[in-house]
């Protein structure tokens, strides 16, 4: 696995990303820009619109440096492709006129996309919910047709104790770091525990960032975005995230969600119990994130609570509750 952690390139990564340079970058492409840009919410690239003369807006993605090679990219715009061919909602790079989805300006990767508009999916309607399923059980059936050959894996390892380091050696304040250390280790043990008592786990290529930020609903359907976060991994890493409320309340929405997704697509009944493990994993992976990316000035001016006394102080009570919440029972699906 390409380790994602090179904190010194992180320090000022899009430093000369001005906006000229970001015109200049998509005419170097083909196209005629009427100079009209506008920065989108994104945090780990940067995304902005980009007016174009005589015609719609396109959307520019810049790639963090040195996060994924070149070959770990072009698997995830390839997967797009594969993934739309299978007539799939999903919004791919555009190609240019030799096919290439990866282009290369100014020391910049970038990739281009046609502006898509649309609405956040609702999740309180049962409607949204069924569709989403069943799109990603589409989408899963043709995830598990082959494997990714460059993309990382999913592991314990990964999101959990390389997290775990990455918090204690870079923002982590040195009078929470015996009760980190006591309270991570306690739960990312009961983490091992329940995946060793877990059978085979069956990998396939998923989203793996799955949550409602990265859906647009247009035309009523689900167009699935970002799929920067791509991995191999269990199919219930992208389906626990379509989840809220409390016990019963998730258990009847992964009930619905399951009576969808079955229509496409077979699911592993004994990743049930995973989900606790996976919600807790992506506590760690999403903390260790920003603390990654700390000395980046976008992290700072859009997580100002981080690294804050009240925010360790919660973020310790939150991995309690979560040591705790894994030895209660799994979601039930019997409803």
């Amino acid at each position: 696995m390409q380790h994602e952690d090179k904190t010194a390139q992180f320090l000022t990564p899009f430093s000369s990303l001005s906006p000229d340079t970001v015109i200049q970058s998509v005419e170097s492409q083909g196209y005629l820009s009427d100079g009209r840009i506008l920065a989108l919410n994104s945090y780990e690239n940067r995304v902005y619109q980009v007016g174009i003369e005589d015609d719609a807006p396109i959307i520019a993605k810049f790639y963090r440096p040195d996060r994924w090679s070149d070959e770990q990219i072009q698997e995830e715009h390839d997967f797009c492709y594969e993934l739309l061919e299978a007539e799939l909602p999903v919004i791919c790079p555009i190609k240019n006129d030799t096919g290439e989805t990866l282009r290369h300006s100014n020391s910049h990767r970038i990739a281009l996309f046609e502006r898509k508009g649309g609405r956040a999916p609702d999740i309180g309607q049962k409607e949204h919910l069924q569709v989403l399923a069943q799109q990603l059980g589409r989408m899963h059936a043709v995830s598990k047709q082959k494997p990714f050959k460059h993309r990382p894996t999913f592991s314990i390892d990964r999101f959990g104790f390389e997290s775990k380091a990455a918090i204690e050696s870079t923002v982590l304040p040195s009078h929470y770091l015996e009760a980190y250390q006591a309270i991570s280790e306690q739960v990312l043990t009961k983490v091992q525990a329940v995946f060793d008592q877990t059978q085979h786990l069956n990998l396939i290529r998923c989203h793996g960032d799955c949550h409602m930020g990265n859906v647009l609903i247009r035309d009523e359907k689900p167009f699935f975005v970002d799929f920067d976060d791509t991995l191999m991994a269990p199919a219930t890493w992208d389906l626990w995230m379509l989840l809220s409320g409390d016990f019963q309340e998730q258990s009847s929405q992964f009930k619905t969600i399951l009576d969808e997704y079955e229509l496409f697509n077979d699911w592993d009944y004994q990743e049930l119990k995973l989900i606790e493990s996976f919600r807790t994993l992506r506590l760690f992976y999403f903390t260790a994130w920003i603390a990654r990316r700390w000395q980046d000035p976008a992290f700072q001016q859009n997580f100002p609570w981080f690294n804050t006394e009240r925010f360790w102080s919660e973020h310790i009570q939150n991995l309690k509750e979560q040591l705790f919440q894994l030895d209660e029972p799994s979601l039930s699906i019997l409803l």
